[in-house]
């Protein structure tokens, strides 16, 4: 009886440990193919622009590493490789000494690939400028054409965020930082400001990181508020306003102007993620839905400022995010 039972015991414990075992070696549940998770890169990668190449790949330029830009690419906006930097130690920028490169634009101007670039020093609020570099693949090498303006030299405090456009056969280039954000014209090339052009405001204060999007006749007003830049206390935030022209007046939905420092929110914190901003380009895949890239912080991981996507869809002519934060995950685009 007593060697009965030590063997049922036995034959229990084997039991248990052997459907404990399958318990935990059961693999967990696959994400489904269709679907994406936020963030799509889990590193640090803010102020995202995004360029579609020749080559087929989607080419993602980012702050990150303040030297020399990184660069990645993805055929579907998902999955990202990296490729290299815009800029080695030998051929980055130098007009601002010991300056960090922040906040690219990527852009297609004839058969070029032109990169504007800020240049600065943290505080650095009047020696600050822009710079742009050109190559002739996406992935570079680029070449560095200097300095196009300084703070000082243009009267305009903090200098930065670059973000060109062009628009009735015309080449501008808008920027600023918290001190209101201004357009100027660019000449022909893009390389430089147009002779005898000034600096014109077109938003208040309130605002950073500047995206110009047209569609269906208005032009809509992309900007960052808050803090970028303090971990899970960032209270970053993308907001959006529209006009009816280029140089405004941008408009919330009341009529409220942004050089009032009036707009709309479009994407702010949640519980997962904080500091929701400076987003980059629009891009549209092929079921016809638009997307776009920004940065975060991710509350259960708060090192850096992440890469994120979102779909924007468009209600009675205003862009919209659902829920108006980040997503956790969703439906990947369709290419």
């Amino acid at each position: 009886m007593k060697k009965f039972l030590v063997l049922s015991v036995l034959c229990s414990l084997i039991a248990c440990s052997s459907s404990s075992a399958t318990k935990e070696d059961k693999p967990e549940e696959q994400q489904p193919k269709n679907v994406y998770r936020n963030p799509v890169i889990d590193y640090s990668l803010p102020d995202p622009s995004v360029i579609e190449g020749d080559d087929g790949y989607y080419y993602l330029y980012a702050t990150e590493d303040i030297r020399n830009l990184p660069i990645h690419r993805s055929k579907n906006l998902v999955d990202w490789e990296y490729v290299g930097t815009a800029f080695t130690d030998r051929t980055r920028p130098d007009f601002e000494p010991n300056g960090g490169l922040w906040a690219p634009d990527i852009n297609k101007i004839g058969d070029k690939y032109v990169l504007y670039y800020s240049m600065s020093v943290w505080g650095g609020e009047l020696t600050c400028g822009i710079g742009c570099a050109t190559a002739d693949k996406p992935e570079g090498p680029f070449t560095d054409h200097g300095k196009m303006f300084r703070s000082n030299e243009i009267n305009v405090q903090n200098s930065i965020d670059p973000f060109y456009i062009e628009d009735g056969g015309k080449k501008y280039l808008f920027w600023g930082s918290f001190r209101g954000i201004y357009a100027i014209e660019l000449s022909d090339d893009g390389l430089s400001l147009k002779d005898g052009a000034t600096p014109q405001q077109v938003a208040g204060t309130a605002y950073e990181g500047t995206y110009i999007h047209k569609k269906d006749g208005h032009y809509y007003f992309f900007a960052s508020i808050g803090s970028c830049c303090e971990g899970l206390k960032s209270t970053y935030t993308t907001v959006v306003g529209r006009s009816d022209n280029l140089f405004g007046p941008y408009v919330d939905k009341n009529g409220g102007s942004m050089m009032d420092n009036k707009h709309e929110v479009l994407i702010q914190k949640s519980n997962s993620f904080v500091g929701t901003g400076h987003n980059s380009e629009i891009v549209t895949d092929n079921a016809g839905n638009d997307w776009f890239f920004y940065h975060a912080v991710s509350t259960k991981k708060p090192e850096g400022r992440v890469l994120m996507l979102d779909k924007i869809s468009w209600e009675d002519g205003w862009p919209t995010v659902e829920g108006s934060v980040a997503s956790t995950e969703a439906e990947k685009p369709k290419f």
